[in-house]
């Protein structure tokens, strides 16, 4: 898969989440979501996120691992699959940091 391609996708999968996040029109494919007028619990939404870093991880793990050994066929599909690891879970942790400050700023308020 070509950078620009990847590129786009990530794209187009923000800007689904974007969407998402003004209204439940659709779910833009994310693993798990419901489409049309059903909801996601925001708890599930996450569980599926975490999982695919997870998964995405273990990948890299593996194909280092064939690396090193010299099993690996690819070095380009070695690197490829490290970026999209690190992409997303830059994004978890982002998502992550973004809820506590949230929170931090709710339990500040005054009442």
């Amino acid at each position: 898969m070509a950078i620009p391609s990847v590129t786009s996708s990530l794209i187009s999968q923000a800007a689904s989440l974007q969407t998402n996040a003004a209204g439940p029109a659709s779910t833009g494919g994310l693993p798990g979501a419901k489409s049309g007028s059903g909801n996601v619990p925001f708890a599930d939404l996450m569980k599926s996120m975490v999982d695919q870093t997870d998964q995405q991880q273990a990948t890299v793990q593996h194909d280092l691992k064939d690396m090193v050994s010299g099993e690996a066929t690819s070095i380009h599909d070695i690197v490829l699959n490290a970026s999209r690891a690190d992409l997303a879970f830059r994004l978890v942790m982002e998502i992550r940091n973004r809820l506590i400050s949230s929170y931090q700023e709710i339990m500040r308020m005054q009442v």
